[in-house]
Formats: C-alpha cells, sequence, structure tokens
C-alpha cells in the first residue's frame, strides 16, 4: 500500500493533515497559520544541513535530487572547510 510508511507502518498523513498540524504546532500568538507553510518545513532539513557542512552529495541523497544545482543554495562550506581542502594541494602533502 502507498499510503503507508515501510518503517513504521502507520498511515501517511494527506496535505491538508500535515498542513492544519503544522499550522497548529507554528501559530503565533494563537493565531493558526502564521507560522511556517509546508514548502518552507519541507527544505529546512536541508539548509540546516547544508550550515552544519553536510556535503553536496549527502543533501542531494537526502533531497532525492539527482542534479547538484537543484541542492546547491542548501550548501555552504565554512571558510575552514574550504582552507581544509585547499591544504589538500599544499607543497609536501602526503595526501596527493
Amino acid at each position: 500500500m502507498r499510503d503507508v510508511c515501510p518503517d513504521t507502518g502507520f498511515a501517511r498523513l494527506s496535505y491538508g493533515q500535515a498542513r492544519a498540524l503544522l499550522d497548529e504546532h507554528t501559530s503565533v500568538g494563537g493565531t493558526p497559520g502564521t507560522g511556517w507553510d509546508l514548502h518552507e518545513w519541507r527544505h529546512s532539513s536541508l539548509t540546516h544541513l547544508g550550515e552544519v557542512e553536510a556535503s553536496l552529495l549527502m543533501l542531494m541523497a537526502k533531497s532525492r535530487r539527482k542534479k547538484p544545482e537543484n541542492v546547491r543554495k542548501y550548501f555552504h562550506p565554512s571558510p575552514g572547510a574550504i582552507a581544509e581542502v585547499t591544504s589538500l594541494l599544499a607543497p609536501g602533502n602526503s595526501r596527493r
């Protein structure tokens, strides 16, 4: 059956059910519907993974995207990570 989670066996939420729960749990000042929308929520995990330097390949796997350009906006390597990769090309580096 397609609407059942293969891991838990529980029925999956419809889009409307998910939106109602998200509105309820992200309401501002008790007013439902003033929090996130489902599209923002879905992409927030990719943003958080990008902020903690998950690799582009890992972001692609998580999002099930096949093209790097579709997840590149979530990929934000730190200056330290860039320096580390650049150091691989340094003279005397035994990894080359």
